[in-house]
């Protein structure tokens, strides 16, 4: 790669940063795609060069996941915002409840998807305390006849994460993991279905990753159309119509760099250190700046902050903005700032950004 690049200190919520590795790796093999004569952006999904690529992606996040052998890995489209409708579609009758536990606005959009279906109700909400923290595992309050319970595990918009999940006993456990899966070790037996947008932690935009338990995709309803089937992707190989091709090749090649660097533990090692320069420069500013979320629930993924005025918080945007920092205004529905530390954020930013914020914070005390 050309080394007058400059690479901007990307902290965008999603899509977020790729490794430097995995881009140019795709830059080498985009026009011509291992002896192909072809992009992979020009194979047909059902050659055998694909149907490598493809294969390989679903059995590296079998082996960095620690995947059991009664799951599937679907790559589907639609992104999260596709899975609030289609696992009350596919789980959910008009006669069943369903437990949402309220951490932020993602469970409410996926609240409001399963009222088109069926009776969902909160086993739990943060929302008095304005999603500042996790729910206690004795303030859950759900039914055994529940056709499922849902969490979302990390709050990108408020910046909370579940640190540990809650054993539910026979219910089937459902988790949007959007934006912290792949950052650190996860029991996947304790979930009937996982799902997440690969664009934050996997790749880029366009690839929707969906483990699901094999017992579920049979006991799921039938009288839905084709396409909002597990089904009909369990038995295709998530090949029943054209997939995102080029965002599987992505996503297997950063599985690929995960995998490389010493797997998930040493990426869950790295997101630590990376999330402790920031959480520190802000727990050391005797408050300058103040964390929104409760010290027991603060994310590794998404770090969330306010300054002690509007004027002080957009001249400390702006002149990030002016150092290269980009993507550090809060969500546009809550204000402040934030700054997003997936896997693919180098720890040299993450330093960067925590000596700019002590700089700010010298120059206007």
């Amino acid at each position: 790669m050309n080394q007058l690049v400059q690479r901007a200190y990307n902290f965008n919520a999603g899509p977020s940063a790729l490794p430097l590795a995995v881009l140019e790796k795709a830059q080498q093999e985009l026009i011509d795609f291992r002896g192909t004569g072809m992009s992979i952006m020009e194979l047909s999904h059902r050659s055998a060069a694909y149907e490598e690529v493809h294969n390989q992606a679903i059995a590296l996040l079998k082996e960095l996941l620690s995947i059991p052998e009664d799951y599937e890995v679907l790559f589907l489209q639609g992104g999260a915002s596709l899975q609030f409708s289609m696992i009350p579609m596919n789980f959910l009758t008009p006669e069943q409840k369903a437990g949402y536990i309220m951490t932020g606005s993602w469970s409410e959009k996926a609240f409001s998807e399963a009222k088109l279906f069926g009776n969902p109700y909160h086993v739990a909400s943060t929302k008095d305390s304005q999603y500042r923290g996790i729910p206690q595992f004795d303030e859950l309050q759900y039914n055994a006849t529940d056709a499922y319970v849902h969490l979302t595990s990390n709050n990108t918009i408020y910046g909370t994460q579940w640190k540990e999940f809650p054993q539910i006993g026979d219910i089937p456990l459902i988790a949007d993991m959007s934006s912290d899966i792949l950052s650190k070790p996860i029991d996947v037996s304790k979930f009937a279905l996982i799902y997440a947008g690969a664009q934050k932690n996997l790749g880029p935009s366009g690839v929707t990753v969906v483990i699901i338990r094999k017992d579920m995709i049979e006991k799921a309803n039938s009288s839905i159309p084709t396409m909002f089937k597990y089904s009909t992707h369990s038995k295709n190989n998530s090949l029943y119509n054209t997939p995102p091709t080029f965002g599987i090749y992505m996503l297997g090649e950063v599985l690929n760099w995960v995998k490389g660097i010493g797997g998930i533990y040493e990426i869950s090692k790295r997101n630590e250190e990376k999330a402790k320069l920031i959480y520190n420069a802000i727990d050391q500013s005797h408050g300058f700046y103040s964390g929104h979320a409760e010290l027991g629930s603060r994310s590794l993924m998404n770090i969330t902050f306010r300054l002690k005025d509007e004027e002080l918080e957009k001249k400390f945007l702006e002149e990030a903005k002016n150092e290269g920092f980009i993507g550090v205004n809060g969500h546009r529905s809550v204000g402040g700032c934030r700054a997003s530390t997936y896997n693919a954020v180098p720890y040299e930013t993450c330093k960067a950004f925590s000596d700019f914020m002590l700089q700010f914070q010298n120059k206007n005390e």
